[in-house]
């Protein structure tokens, strides 16, 4: 396996083209662009929301659940023409307790919202996170933008 750096979602921010995710690990931060519906999806659990209905990553987790499986990890493997990919890790064990280990390709965003879900680690190729710039000031930024803009109302 390749060497891995684990990150977890530090920030979501909502942007005029969508929502901006943001990955960290205490040094540096990365970020890519999802679809609102997800990074919705994402920010409630990590704001401890429960929705009135189940959403559709719920949805999958618990069909997951229900068939003995468990997503183990999440990782993100590479960008081709500023689009990511990552690969989910998932453990499945049947009813001759005979375990299996599934990988499936997925969409960043998707896996992130599973990972929050699920509790489990989310990682970027070592090779990938290191070609990618640090955002942190970007963060900042917005961050101190959205602040400014609250306190105007």
């Amino acid at each position: 396996m390749a060497n891995l750096v684990q990150v977890e979602p530090i920030a979501l921010m909502p942007t005029q083209g969508g929502c901006a995710v943001f990955l960290g690990n205490g040094k540096k931060v990365i970020y890519f662009f999802i679809d609102p519906s997800i990074g919705a999806s994402i920010n409630s659990v990590l704001a401890q929301q429960a929705p009135a209905r189940p959403l559709t990553h719920d949805l999958f987790m618990m069909t997951l659940e229900s068939f003995g499986a468990q997503v183990l990890r999440v990782i993100i493997i590479k960008m081709v023409d500023e689009i990511y990919y990552a690969r989910i890790i998932f453990e499945a064990e049947n009813e001759l307790q005979e375990k299996k280990i599934i990988e499936l390709d997925a969409r960043p965003s998707d896996c992130i919202a599973l990972a929050v879900r699920a509790h489990c680690p989310i990682y970027v190729v070592e090779n990938l996170w290191n070609q990618l710039p640090d955002v942190s000031d970007t963060l900042e930024e917005m961050r101190k933008a959205a602040a400014d803009d609250s306190s105007d109302e």
